[in-house]
């Protein structure tokens, strides 16, 4: 069936025919894209073009009128209809008739109408009053009736905007950035909302909207591809889901490339990330120049009014086309300053100067300026590449830009939209706009290798090589857009760029072990027993030097702010520099000393004693405190870095299961465990178990010691049926619906440890997810000498230190065994 033959039979059989013909075009495969939302506009418009003929038959004065995106002509499957009907204020009556002719088989239909009626004059009135009717009839187009009455409406709209742009544009704009608060930036989010969040459908609407005011334009390369890439995915959204939704939620995004014919979901969020980019720097540029331009209106009337028409200073002052001429300010060699950008000198020959784009860059970031757009556009057409290695100049200027902090942001992304950051990093390629599929993240590898930048900027004061930190800074993940191992990856290519950008044979190995190691003392003092002198060993090895291990502590804390809120705290903070200083002995040359078991405090003693004596578990619970980390908390002001809840109880089996479990029936979180043998005083009979544990509530207030006691007791004596209380609790409370976790990981680590066996249990995190990995050991027969928690995001990292019933580390073979089973009773 043709085209025309749709058409007709849309318009000859009534809503039915018009449903069948909207269903077999959106069944069409072939058809898609640009030329599928133009014919389902078509197709719309002959439909509704009936209704208003059959029902306005003798009507004059009136006109039916798309609005919106259908008056774009840009109709996805589940777009709603925006419909005004457009009267001279004549038969009431008869226009109310008319309206519920169009709006009822619409209705019927199941579709979505947002529809008025209006005289011109009141949706004059209407669109002055609301921002978004005015942003709506910008994009008015006729459909039926009386042409004339449209076109008076359009022009008058279009005569309204361009009048009371300078008002209305700062309001468009504060209408962007509170959406932009309020929805995140799309990107960067795993579940974007194509329309809303910044760099969506409603951006790109409002530079169509500030190109109408003819007060500035968008930098229109790239920006029609963009937007039409989001509507593409908005399509193919629509037809997965078959319903009017705008967010890309992770269930939905393997169809949706799928339907794209996308290889997998991560090329997905590429796309939509890259088009997102596109849209948010031409908002960024237009923005910017409507600003410049209101600040040129409003200076002109001053000026004229202070000095006078005719004057000798107006005439310098403004520019033969009425615009203040700005001073130019310079910043560094062929950069200047003018109107609040960085511009490049008139002297200023790209084809002849290399290092000028960067020159540029650190200029710009040094004085928290934005990079003019002609400027960058400028660099790109002409700029010759960099000689390998690179001149000294070209390296101190790319340091001088990562270390800027904040505004280097702005700055890299500005090249990064005209291709010059590819062009000077090659590499960079792979990373680019790559998303994260870890809850950890709140970036994409690109953005969180800048923000990690950001962050080590700050601790350049701490190292006494902060051109090293921030490079290693720069390219941590670069391996990430690599198979395998992204920290082996990036040490290839971290040697690679380090050596091209003109670092010499040293330095370039210790930006590659920076880089190879940037993980090595969060995940060693988060999952690692800190007084095993195996583990301070293990690193101090891997490091090597002072020198290094100043630089990988900034590059960890850097890192780690850099992910996300989830990543750092006081706590892990404490841990790492405990580490760190262990290690820092070491490579000083103080022997490392197997540690002999400590003396228990008086406290424990006291605990062990009370627990000999009444047969049961005592418990105290001590608050502890760090140094305030938090950039809102009052200096000195101590962030709780959670609470040390210490127990003696007599030695028995199922004590690590017990405990977990109860703390999990409360609702607490568990960040560091150990559990060790107490010698009780001479003439007390028995042996004592003591836990030092450190926990965290994960909502709400600690519960009483008193409480934690009794359960526990009961735990140990098999009245409490904890497996049986937590899976009531998951049952009254169902996770939502979501993505599917990948599934648990145990492994056995290698020469860990000389003392103990370590088993590194990686999975989802779950309420009772020690308590269950704490039975399955006690199963198994194994003593439990520590364990290290760790949670990031929803993935839990746990590493148990285990030995035999003689106290000795196992066997090969019967420690895999032992991680095998364990792992398939986490997957069961």
């Amino acid at each position: 069936m043709t085209r025309t033959d749709v058409h007709d039979e849309a318009e000859n059989s009534g809503p039915s025919g018009y449903a069948a013909a909207r269903l077999r075009l959106l069944g069409e495969g072939a058809r898609s894209g640009p030329p599928r939302r133009s014919a389902l506009a078509e197709l719309t418009d002959d439909w509704l073009t009936g209704l208003f003929t059959a029902g306005a038959e003798g009507l004059r004065g009136v006109s039916l009128v798309a609005v919106g995106g259908y008056g774009r002509g840009e109709l996805s499957p589940r777009s709603d209809l925006d419909l005004l009907l457009l009267h001279d204020g004549g038969d009431s009556k008869a226009v109310a008739a008319l309206a519920d002719r169009l709006w009822y088989p619409v209705w019927d239909l199941g579709l979505a109408l947002d529809h008025s009626v209006r005289t011109p004059a009141e949706a004059r009135r209407t669109s002055a009053e609301d921002l978004k009717v005015q942003l709506g009839l910008l994009d008015a187009r006729h459909l039926a009736g009386d042409r004339g009455l449209t076109a008076d409406l359009r022009t008058a709209v279009l005569a309204d905007w361009r009048n009371q742009a300078p008002k209305r544009l700062p309001e468009l704009q504060e209408l962007c950035a509170e959406r932009a608060e309020r929805q995140g930036e799309l990107q960067y989010l795993l579940e974007p909302d194509l329309k809303e969040a910044r760099g969506g459908l409603r951006d790109a609407t409002a530079l169509r909207a500030v190109a109408a005011s003819w007060l500035a334009d968008a930098p229109r390369e790239g920006l029609a591809d963009a937007r039409r890439r989001l509507l593409d995915v908005r399509d193919a959204l629509h037809l997965a889901t078959g319903r009017a939704t705008d967010r890309l939620a992770l269930q939905e995004q393997d169809q949706v490339a799928a339907e794209l014919g996308l290889l997998d979901a991560d090329t997905l969020l590429r796309q939509v990330y890259e088009a997102a980019r596109v849209i948010s720097y031409a908002s960024d540029v237009t923005w910017r120049e409507v600003g410049r331009v209101l600040r040129s209106r409003a200076v002109r009337p001053r000026l004229r009014k202070l000095v006078g028409e005719r004057s000798d200073f107006l005439r310098r002052a403004v520019a033969g086309d009425g615009k203040p001429v700005a001073e130019r300010s310079p910043l560094a060699e062929g950069v200047v300053e003018q109107d609040g950008e960085v511009v490049l000198a008139r002297a200023a020959r790209p084809e002849r100067d290399p290092v000028l784009p960067l020159r540029a860059a650190a200029a710009a970031a040094q004085a928290g300026l934005p990079l003019s757009l002609h400027a960058v556009r400028r660099m790109a057409a002409g700029v010759r590449p960099l000689p390998a290695p690179w001149p000294a100049e070209a390296r101190e200027q790319l340091v001088t830009l990562l270390g800027s902090g904040r505004p280097t942001v702005e700055v890299w992304e500005a090249l990064e939209a005209e291709g010059l950051i590819t062009r000077l990093l090659p590499d960079w390629e792979r990373v680019r706009c790559r998303p994260q599929r870890n809850a950890v993240h709140v970036w994409t590898v690109d953005r969180h290798l800048i923000e990690t930048a950001v962050r080590a900027s700050e601790f350049t004061r701490r190292v006494s090589r902060p051109d090293l930190l921030l490079v290693a800074a720069l390219l941590h993940d670069i391996g990430k857009g690599w198979p395998g191992d992204h920290s082996v990856a990036g040490e290839i290519i971290a040697k690679d760029v380090a050596a091209r950008i003109g670092f010499d044979r040293h330095d370039v190995t210790v930006v590659a072990t920076l880089v190879r190691h940037h993980l090595l003392l969060i995940e060693t003092a988060t999952r690692r027993d800190l007084e095993d002198p195996a583990t301070v060993r293990l690193v101090a090895e891997a490091v090597g030097s002072q020198g290094t291990l100043e630089l990988l502590h900034a590059l960890t804390e850097a890192d780690a702010l850099a992910t996300g809120p989830a990543a750092w705290s006081s706590w892990r903070g404490s841990l790492v520099a405990d580490l760190v200083k262990k290690v820092s002995a070491v490579l000083a040359g103080d022997p490392l000393e197997e540690p002999e078991a400590a003396a228990p405090t008086a406290e424990q003693e006291r605990l062990a004693l009370e627990a000999a004596a009444t047969g049961g578990p005592v418990l105290a619970l001590r608050a502890q405190t760090g140094p305030a980390q938090e950039p809102d908390a009052a200096p000195g002001e101590p962030e709780p870095l959670g609470v040390e809840l210490l127990i003696a109880v007599p030695d028995q089996p199922g004590v690590l299961p017990a405990v977990a479990g109860v703390l999990a029936l409360h609702r607490l979180t568990v960040r560091t465990a150990e559990l060790r043998s107490l010698d009780l005083p001479d003439g007390v009979d028995g042996s004592v178990l003591l836990l030092d544990w450190r926990v965290a509530a994960e909502y709400g207030s600690l519960p009483q010691a008193a409480r934690l006691r009794a359960d526990l007791v009961r735990a140990l004596d098999g009245s409490l049926d904890i497996a049986g209380r937590l899976a009531e609790r998951d049952a009254a409370y169902p996770r939502r619906r979501g993505v599917v976790a990948p599934p648990p990981r145990v492994t056995v680590a290698p020469a860990a440890s000389r003392l103990a066996t370590v088993i590194e249990v990686r999975a989802q995190d779950a309420p009772g997810l020690l308590f269950r990995i704490g039975r399955a050991l006690e199963d198994a027969g194994l003593r439990v000498r520590s364990a290290h928690a760790s949670t990031l995001g929803a993935n839990a990292v746990d590493a148990f230190y285990v030995t035999g019933q003689e106290g000795a580390p196992l066997p090969g073979e019967e420690a895999v065994s032992v991680a095998r089973k364990l792992e398939e009773t986490l997957r069961g």
